[in-house]
C-alpha cells in the first residue's frame, strides 16, 4: 500500500478525536453562545434543589405544561399534551405525551438538582473569640479546603414556631454581606495542616461560618455576640435560636457565573454538577413537541448523597407519575403494578450527569485512552462505580449502539469516558436506582473541569452538544 492509501485506511478504521468547535457551522455558533447566557441565568437562579426544582416548573408552565392535579382533574390527555408534577418541592417530571402506548415505553432523561455544600446545623449558632460563627456539616463529596476564605451566600427556608415558613437569601445581592469560613495563614500551618495528610489536615467540623463580630450590650453581657447575630436574624426574619431546628439553610458560593477566558468559550459557577444536565435536559424537552414515545424527564434531589431518602431516585415518585399518565391515557381501570413495571422495563433512558474532564495539569489520574476532554461534545459512559465497577449500572452494547447512532444521524459531536484510571477512585450516578426497573439507561452528560468545587468549568460547546443530543433523543 501506498502513502496515501494507508491515510485513507486510518481515516476509515481508526476512531476520530471531533473538537466540537471544529464542526460547529458560524450560525450554530451563535445559538451555542445564546444557550450559554441562559444557560448561566438558569444557574444563577439554582442554587439550591428547592430553586432549581422552581426554576424548572415556571419554566415548563411558560410553554404550556399543566400540573398533574389539573390534568387528573380534566380526566384525560391527549397526544402531545404536556404535564408535570413537582415532589416536596425538590423534585420534578416533565412528560409530553407521545403517540405511541406509555405502556410500550417511554423515552426519559433524569438528572439531579442537589450540589455539593455547607448545610447549617440544627443548634448552628455560636461564639468564640468574640465572634459570632454559624455551624455547618458539609453535604456530598467536597475538598474541604476549597470552601474556605472564599464568599459564601446563605439560602434556604426556616419553618417558625407560629408555622410561618421564611425563605431567606444572603449574600448575593450587591450589597449584601456575606459569610466565610476562615483557613490559617501559611506561616502557622505547618504542624497543623501541612505536615499532614490532606484528608487529615482539614476538618469538618472546623468549616464554621463567620457572621459577625458586632456585642450586643456591655461586656457583662454573656454570649453578646451570640445574641446580637440572632437579634439581627430576629429583626429581620423573626426567628429566634430554635427555629434553626426546622430549617434547611445552605451555604453556597456567592455571586454569579462567569464567563472564563478572553475567547469567553467557557462556563464557571457553582453547581455545574449536575445542574448543567437539568438545564439542557430541561431545554430539550420543553423544545420536543410531537414525539412518538412519551417524552419523559425527570429532576432528582439526593444523588449527592446515594439518592437517598424521600427525595431521592429511589423514591415512589417516578412510578406514581408513571401510575398516573397511564391512569390518563388508558383508564384508571387498565392501570396495574404489572402495567407500571411493563412500562418501566420498556423505557429507554439517559442518565443525566456530568463526567470528569482530563485535566491538563494532573493527567496522571487519567488513562488517555478513555478520559473524557472539554470541548468534544456530549460524553456517554458505558458504566461507572469503582474498583471492578463496583456501585455501577453497565450500559448494554446494544443500547450504547442505538445512542452512538442516533448521534451520528443528528450531527452530534460525542466521546466516552471513564471517570479516572482503575482504581484511582470512581464514583456513582443514579443511573443504578433506574436500572433496577429494567429499563435500558446510560450515562450521558457533559464533561467538566473542577469537579465538586465550588467553581466547576464546563464549554459551552459541550453544553450545546449535550442539549442536541437530549433533544434527539427525547425527538
Amino acid at each position: 500500500m501506498n502513502k496515501k492509501e494507508i491515510e485513507q485506511l486510518k481515516t476509515k478504521l481508526f476512531k476520530q478525536d471531533r473538537l466540537a468547535w471544529d464542526e460547529l457551522a458560524s450560525a450554530e455558533t451563535e445559538k451555542v453562545f445564546a444557550l450559554a447566557e441562559d444557560y448561566k441565568i438558569f444557574l444563577d437562579r439554582s442554587k439550591t434543589e428547592r430553586e432549581a426544582a422552581g426554576q424548572i416548573v415556571a419554566r415548563a408552565e411558560d410553554k404550556g405544561f399543566i400540573s398533574m392535579d389539573a390534568a387528573l382533574k380534566q380526566g384525560s390527555v391527549s397526544p402531545h399534551q404536556k404535564v408535570y408534577s413537582i415532589f416536596k418541592e425538590k423534585c420534578v417530571a416533565l412528560a409530553v405525551v407521545g403517540k405511541a402506548p406509555i405502556q410500550d415505553g417511554m423515552n426519559l432523561i433524569a438528572s439531579h438538582i442537589d450540589s455539593p455544600r455547607l448545610d447549617l446545623k440544627q443548634n448552628p449558632v455560636y461564639e468564640d473569640t468574640d465572634l459570632a460563627l454559624l455551624k455547618t456539616h458539609y453535604y456530598g463529596g467536597i475538598r474541604k479546603y476549597q470552601w474556605m476564605s472564599i464568599p459564601l451566600a446563605l439560602h434556604g427556608r426556616i419553618i417558625r414556631a407560629d408555622g410561618e415558613t421564611m425563605d431567606i437569601t444572603i449574600g448575593e445581592g450587591a450589597d449584601d454581606p456575606v459569610f466565610v469560613v476562615s483557613d490559617l495563614l501559611p506561616h502557622l500551618a505547618g504542624k497543623i495542616q501541612e505536615d499532614k495528610k490532606l484528608s487529615e489536615a482539614f476538618e469538618g467540623e472546623k468549616l464554621n461560618l463567620i457572621a459577625g463580630s458586632l456585642p450586643l450590650g456591655k461586656d457583662s453581657v454573656s454570649d453578646r455576640f451570640k445574641l446580637a447575630l440572632l437579634n439581627l436574624f430576629h429583626q429581620r426574619y423573626g426567628i429566634c435560636e430554635a427555629d434553626f431546628v426546622s430549617a434547611e439553610l445552605e451555604a453556597v458560593p456567592a455571586g454569579r457565573s462567569r464567563d472564563i477566558g478572553l475567547d469567553r468559550s467557557l462556563v464557571g459557577g457553582y453547581g455545574q454538577d449536575d445542574r448543567i444536565c437539568a438545564f439542557t435536559e430541561l431545554t430539550a424537552l420543553l423544545e420536543t413537541k410531537a414525539p412518538q414515545r412519551t417524552a419523559l424527564g425527570l429532576f432528582f434531589d439526593k444523588e449527592e448523597i446515594g439518592s437517598e431518602g424521600n427525595t431521592g431516585a429511589q423514591t415512589a415518585f417516578m412510578a406514581d407519575f408513571i401510575s398516573d399518565l397511564l391512569r390518563l391515557t388508558t383508564g384508571a381501570g387498565a392501570v396495574t403494578e404489572q402495567t407500571v413495571r411493563r412500562a418501566l422495563i420498556n423505557t429507554r433512558a439517559l442518565s443525566a450527569d456530568v463526567n470528569a474532564a482530563m485535566d491538563p495539569d494532573f493527567k496522571e489520574v487519567h488513562e488517555k485512552m478513555n478520559a473524557a476532554k472539554i470541548g468534544h461534545g456530549v460524553c456517554m459512559t458505558k458504566f461507572t462505580g469503582s474498583r471492578g465497577k463496583s456501585g455501577s449500572s453497565d450500559a448494554s452494547a446494544e443500547f450504547v449502539g442505538a445512542i452512538r447512532t442516533l448521534f451520528d444521524k443528528n450531527n452530534i459531536v460525542w466521546q466516552t469516558g471513564e471517570l479516572g484510571k482503575i482504581d484511582q477512585g470512581g464514583g456513582g450516578t443514579l443511573a443504578k436506582f433506574l436500572a433496577q426497573r429494567g429499563m435500558e439507561i446510560l450515562d450521558c452528560g457533559p464533561a467538566v473541569l473542577s469537579m465538586h468545587s465550588p467553581f466547576e468549568i464546563a464549554s459551552k460547546a459541550d453544553i450545546y452538544m449535550t442539549f442536541k443530543g437530549y433533544h434527539a433523543f427525547f425527538a
